[in-house]
């Protein structure tokens, strides 16, 4: 019987090494729809939930879009240790919870999570092997498009929101990717997503993030 080359267990090792993919962008650049239309489409991820004080907008689910908790609780949370990274991001606090990525990590499961750009900074340092995706709208006309779709921002807000994105776009360069979501074309951006998971499943040097 043919026994298991080394290039064989090489190739198995790469292939099977999970993946933790930091979704990050400007408000308004549409990850919660990439996210659902991904979801929606059956990719085998598991989608780790961001934990925040901020109230919830119509048509959001708990659990699914955010686990929405106080500021008690948040804080508490801190003290504990149970989040991997946190900011205060418009007013309101954000984190990724810690348990669930470790888990997901340990049976092998390929993990994706959506942050700010603060957050994808702050995990980058913690865990360097991960896999960073800017997502963006083609222009600045359409981001302004899209925030005053959401009818969630007073005219205050939403500057804040314009001024702070031409600043986040700056720092295009500490992402690994960049992926466009121009406006009906979602699909192209999640196929884009697609296409570099499975480059990063190529690498010779598999990334193997350790939590």
């Amino acid at each position: 019987m043919k026994g298991t080359s080394y290039q064989d267990k090489a190739w198995f090792d790469r292939v099977t090494q999970p993946l933790l993919v930091v979704l990050s962008g400007p408000s308004g650049a549409g990850k919660d729809a990439v996210l659902g239309l991904m979801r929606e489409l059956g990719y085998p991820f598991e989608y780790i939930t961001t934990v925040t004080t901020r109230p919830r907008r119509a048509g959001e689910k708990g659990d699914i879009d955010y686990c929405f908790t106080s500021a008690e609780s948040f804080q508490e949370m801190i003290e504990h240790e149970e989040l991997l990274e946190w900011a205060n991001v418009y007013g309101n606090w954000y984190g990724v919870p810690r348990e669930p990525l470790k888990q997901a990590l340990a049976k092998g499961k390929d993990v994706v999570v959506k942050v700010d750009i603060q957050g994808a900074a702050a995990i980058k340092k913690i865990l360097p092997q991960a896999v960073s995706i800017f997502l963006m709208p083609a222009s600045i006309e359409e981001l302004v498009a899209r925030l005053k779709q959401r009818h969630t921002e007073s005219p205050f807000d939403l500057d804040l929101r314009l001024r702070t994105a031409e600043e986040e776009t700056k720092k295009l360069s500490l992402f690994d990717y960049v992926v466009i979501n121009k406006q009906g074309g979602i699909r192209r951006a999640v196929a884009d997503i697609k296409a570099i998971v499975t480059a990063e499943k190529c690498r010779v040097a598999a990334r193997r993030v350790s939590l």
